[in-house]
């Protein structure tokens, strides 16, 4: 398509990521995706590595694992890609075309994620899922069934005053008026899941905001 058919076609629809498109063209996502990668802390270079993107939405961080240099980018979702609106997964394809990808794309259930269906990778992109989870920690054993060494995962925290590993459940849609929103973990509850899962070592970052945080965990 050229400059003008894309530009209509962006602009014709809500986004979740803010991506560059290039031609002066950046999607009109309600998300700052630019900002919020900065504080994902991931690696500058991701040369030679397979990264593998768990509910990519529009594919801002697909995007950017493969100018990081990922030798192989595999995009999933099913919620995302199957909804309407922002959610319909065409957003995703507009921008697939426009930068002339290379990211493979999976429709595929977190809850199906396994070796078998979508393979092994280096590095494994779990960000803004878990609290999505109706079960936390089979979607915590389907992402640890997959990464060789790395995943990052970026969530919403509640209960931080609590001393105990702890989650706050979200009957409804009394979180942010949204009824995909099920869990609200402590930090100590994320990292032991994630230890209970099967990863040997975590690197907890700082909140980024009083109820958003990121870690690192290395098989």
């Amino acid at each position: 398509m050229n400059v003008e058919e894309l530009r209509a076609k962006v602009f014709s629809r809500p986004w979740f990521h803010k991506i560059d498109l290039g031609h002066g063209i950046v999607t009109p996502g309600i998300d700052d995706s630019p900002a919020k990668f900065k504080l994902m802390r991931i690696p500058e270079s991701l040369a030679g590595k397979s990264v593998l993107d768990i509910g990519a939405y529009d594919g801002f961080f697909s995007f950017e694992a493969e100018r990081r240099g990922a030798s192989r980018v595999l995009a999933t979702d099913h919620y995302c890609w199957l909804g309407t609106g922002m959610g319909d997964g065409q957003g995703f394809k507009i921008a697939h075309a426009a930068l002339q990808s290379r990211v493979e794309a999976k429709l595929i259930a977190v809850e199906d994620i396994s070796p078998a269906t979508v393979g092994i990778f280096d590095v494994v992109l779990f960000l803004g899922v878990l609290y999505h989870a109706p079960d936390p920690l089979r979607y915590l054993r389907a992402a640890r069934s997959v990464c060789r060494e790395m995943l990052i995962l970026e969530t919403h925290y509640d209960a931080l005053d609590y001393p105990r590993p702890a989650m706050v459940f979200y009957p409804g849609a009394t979180l942010n008026n949204d009824p995909s929103n099920f869990w609200g973990p402590n930090v100590r509850c994320v990292a032991e899941m994630l230890k209970e899962v099967g990863f040997q070592k975590l690197t907890i970052f700082p909140p980024w905001q009083p109820s958003r945080g990121v870690m690192h965990a290395f098989i």
